[in-house]
């Protein structure tokens, strides 16, 4: 009987410490995601900058550097579409270029992701064959991929 009553107990208070911690993450749950969201995209913005650098010819081609570039760059173009789940558009007093479209239009938003993934895949096999010619129209598809969305869920600066 007491094992009984103690095992009610906590489970009583398991339920109590869910409901208390999914109270607060609710409460921060926009921010936080906006602030999660920034950080994604300035790390996809740093490994994307050399590949840039060499597309604009102020770096030397390095297929070595696109590969590192790249392998970063592909975890981090998986979880966009994540770092989307939460409905920000509506969150005031945070600073945010995503346009409020991105949630009503998620199929295509997640599409579009997903041809970043694509052209990621083929930059990486054009930086394996070591060929500067191969590397620049894949690089150039990264570009084009980014842009897809940028031009159509992103407020400029």
């Amino acid at each position: 009987m007491q094992f009984r009553l103690r095992s009610q107990f906590v489970a009583a208070g398991l339920v109590a410490g869910l409901v208390c911690s999914s109270a607060v993450l609710a409460q921060g749950a926009p921010e936080k995601a906006i602030e999660q969201r920034q950080a994604l995209f300035k790390e996809v913005e740093k490994n994307f900058n050399p590949i840039g650098d060499m597309l604009k010819r102020k770096a030397k081609y390095d297929p070595a550097v696109v590969q590192d570039s790249v392998a970063k760059l592909e975890p981090l173009a998986r979880k966009i579409p994540d770092a989307f789940a939460v409905d920000t558009h509506a969150t005031t007093g945070v600073k945010t270029k995503a346009r409020e479209n991105i949630w009503s239009n998620l199929p295509d938003f997640k599409a579009r992701s997903e041809e970043l993934s694509k052209a990621l895949a083929g930059l990486s096999a054009a930086a394996k064959t070591g060929d500067e010619k191969a590397f620049r129209p894949a690089a150039v598809a990264v570009g084009k991929a980014c842009s897809g969305c940028h031009d159509n869920y992103k407020d400029s600066d």
